[in-house]
């Protein structure tokens, strides 16, 4: 992730935040977060744990989605059709875990992320949403945990639940974990 993509997050967060008439303390608290920390993230100090990005999004009533990094030029016959590897929006949370916006319509029912872990990498704490999700493992393995249930899935294995339960996900191997994600309706 470059600088300038890393910037746009706190900006974004802070021009939203502030466009909704909220303080500091107030989208902390509605996010169930510390003022310090939203504080470091909308400063670039710091990057979000999944949680807490999901989290402030429903305080400040957008989806995920939104906090992807803005635009990136087109060629007019691709528009809302084709995103190209390189054009990929993406957003970069901590322990380096990296998701990139497969769709190009923010309007469509269903939305497609491509998620890399580095080894190690987790959703610590677990969170919900609205939707259903279904991920793909295409490279590595992943632990994931919904509700009550715990799940170890390799390369080639899938899986799918209701956003709406508890769940999170961990990278146990020696090397990155590649999912793909589809989430219908965007709600991520």
């Amino acid at each position: 992730m470059t600088d300038t993509e890393t910037l746009i997050l706190g900006d974004r967060m802070r021009g939203l935040r502030k466009r909704r008439g909220l303080t500091l303390a107030a989208l902390a608290k509605a996010a169930g977060l510390s003022t310090g920390y939203i504080s470091q993230l909308e400063r670039n100090l710091a990057q979000p744990s999944i949680p807490a990005l999901v989290a402030i999004a429903k305080a400040l009533g957008v989806t995920v989605q939104w906090f992807f990094a803005g635009e990136v030029p087109v060629p007019p016959e691709e528009h809302g059709f084709v995103i190209r590897r390189a054009n990929r929006l993406r957003l970069q949370y901590e322990g380096g875990i990296v998701d990139e916006l497969l769709t190009p319509k923010l309007s469509l029912q269903v939305e497609m992320i491509h998620t890399r872990l580095p080894p190690g990498s987790e959703s610590a704490k677990s969170y919900s949403h609205d939707g259903d999700e279904v991920g793909l493992v295409l490279e590595g393995r992943v632990e994931f945990w919904v509700a009550d249930r715990h799940f170890a899935l390799e390369t080639g294995d899938s899986i799918s639940f209701a956003s709406q339960n508890p769940h999170r996900y961990r990278n146990p191997g020696p090397d990155d974990a590649v999912i793909l994600w589809a989430i219908s309706p965007p709600s991520f």
